[in-house]
């Protein structure tokens, strides 16, 4: 048999990969194979940190941060609901990318001032100047849990500031109260429990009705199918706001529920809250679900209610359609900002 030119390149390459095939067949498993160190410490050299000057502009946070995560992180499992993409051991993102180290420089010049006392296992977010610049609270991620830390600007120095577990799912994690001495925080149910267990029989069929109207719909991702995934979806969002003051003391504020915003308000006397609450849809992510938006005091006692929303099942589907009534709000300089 004679071959043309580029038949005989197709027939050895093609035997190349039946002869890797067959030898890889015969290899044990030898783990993850390095490429030369002159390529590695091209993949793996880090990025330019992230900076951050302080509200009074005397101090930079510098945020370091890997140039690719580690295979350990993206193989943390995930969990998809309601449009939600979520590490179930942590209750944070599942596909975060952490910063791995965190340092100070003075505005005035000079070199880089290490912290003492960082969690061991760097994996933080969330880094947030308190208002008079004296403090840096962050988000660290551990195997199980995410809490809260806080850094002494003065001192270069950190330190835990709860074990209390963090929620970092839907909302913000904390925020900081205008006094610089006190964090709200979406913090895990002490009596959450074990995970709801997936029923082994279903109670009855899934159904889904438009109620006899014409609704416009679009396809969405990582939506509920069931009962099952509701009530998994209650469980992992479900959180309980709390004050953190500096000495590591915590408040709950208000009842425990499905929270996407709890912002304090400029002078620190009030909070704004959105709760999420069924019923929920299988059809729409929970960006859609109907919520209820309400004042607190600085105690977590019902003030006001600005807003309860319900589904929105029937946004025209045109970009720029909004739902009708109350739909954006906000703290203003002295006010509540609704449109």
């Amino acid at each position: 048999m004679i071959f043309r030119p580029y038949q005989k390149l197709v027939f050895t390459l093609i035997l190349s990969i039946f002869i890797i095939s067959g030898l890889s067949a015969q290899e044990t498993d030898q783990g993850y194979m390095m490429p030369p160190k002159a390529i590695a410490d091209l993949i793996d050299a880090p990025y330019s940190p992230r900076v951050s000057v302080s509200p009074d502009n005397k101090t930079i946070l510098l945020m370091h941060y890997p140039g690719l995560p580690s295979i350990e992180e993206v193989a943390q499992p995930e969990l998809r609901l309601a449009g939600f993409r979520f590490n179930p051991r942590t209750s944070g993102p599942s596909r975060g990318w952490y910063y791995n180290n965190l340092s100070f420089m003075s505005m005035d010049g000079g070199g880089e001032i290490e912290i003492a006392g960082l969690p061991e296992k760097k994996h933080i977010a969330n880094a947030s100047w308190s208002p008079d610049g004296k403090w840096v609270a962050f988000a660290n991620t551990a195997d199980d849990k995410i809490t809260l830390w806080l850094i002494d600007v003065a001192k270069a120095s950190a330190r835990q500031l709860s074990p209390v577990a963090i929620n970092d799912i839907y909302a913000s994690p904390f925020h900081w109260l205008s006094d610089s001495k006190t964090l709200a925080a979406m913090t895990i149910p002490d009596d959450r429990g074990e995970v709801p267990p997936e029923p082994t029989v279903p109670s009855g069929p899934t159904v889904q009705e438009n109620m006899g109207e014409v609704a416009p719909a679009r396809t969405y991702q990582d939506l509920l199918k069931n009962e099952y995934d509701a009530q998994l979806y209650e469980y992992y969002l479900t959180v309980q706001i709390a004050a953190i003051t500096l000495d590591g003391k915590v408040s709950p504020l208000g009842e425990k529920g499905i929270y996407t915003n709890c912002s304090p308000s400029p002078d620190g006397r009030y909070f704004l809250t959105s709760k999420i609450h069924r019923p929920f849809s299988y059809t729409l992510p929970a960006a859609r679900f109907p919520r209820l938006v309400e004042v607190w005091d600085r105690d977590g006692n019902f003030v006001y209610r600005v807003a309860d929303l319900p589904l929105a099942d029937n946004i025209p589907v045109a970009f720029g359609s909004v739902a009708t009534g109350r739909r954006d709000y906000g703290w203003g300089a002295n006010m509540i900002r609704v449109t």
